[in-house]
C-alpha cells in the first residue's frame, strides 16, 4: 500500500483529503504544520507528499525532505490557491514535482492519483 502525506494547516482540508485518498487505497497520514511533516518523514517517508503553499515553511520543508536520505524518492505535489506562477516556480525550486490546484476534490484527486495508488 502506497504512503501518502496531506501536509496543510486546514483540519478540514486534511480530513477531506484523507478521506478521498484512503477510499483509494493509499495509507493517509496528516501534518497540520511542517515542522510535523518533518519529523513524521524522517521517521518514515511517505511516498507521496502534499504540501500547502499556506503552510508555514512549506517551501522549507520540500527542500529538508529533498535532504534526506530517500528524500528523491518522494513525488512532492505543492498545493495552491490559484496558478500563480511565481509561487508554483518557488515551489518548483524548492524540489516540488507537481501542483495541486484547491480548493481539491474527489474528482481532482482521482484523475491525479488514480495511476498512483497501486504502483509500486
Amino acid at each position: 500500500m502506497r504512503r501518502l502525506m496531506i501536509a496543510d494547516g486546514s483540519d478540514v482540508v486534511r480530513k477531506v483529503g484523507k478521506r478521498i485518498l484512503s477510499g483509494m487505497g493509499f495509507l493517509v497520514s496528516e501534518a497540520p504544520s511542517s515542522l510535523e511533516a518533518l519529523v513524521r518523514c524522517e521517521a518514515e517517508l511517505p511516498n507521496i507528499l502534499i504540501v500547502d503553499s499556506g503552510l508555514e515553511g512549506a517551501l522549507d520543508l520540500i527542500a529538508n525532505i529533498r535532504r534526506l536520505p530517500e528524500g528523491a524518492s518522494v513525488r512532492i505535489y505543492y498545493c495552491v490557491v490559484e496558478a500563480d506562477l511565481r509561487k508554483m516556480m518557488a515551489g518548483k525550486r524548492a524540489g516540488a514535482d507537481d501542483f495541486l490546484l484547491k480548493p481539491f476534490d474527489r474528482k481532482i484527486l482521482t484523475s491525479v492519483f488514480a495511476s498512483q495508488s497501486m504502483a509500486a
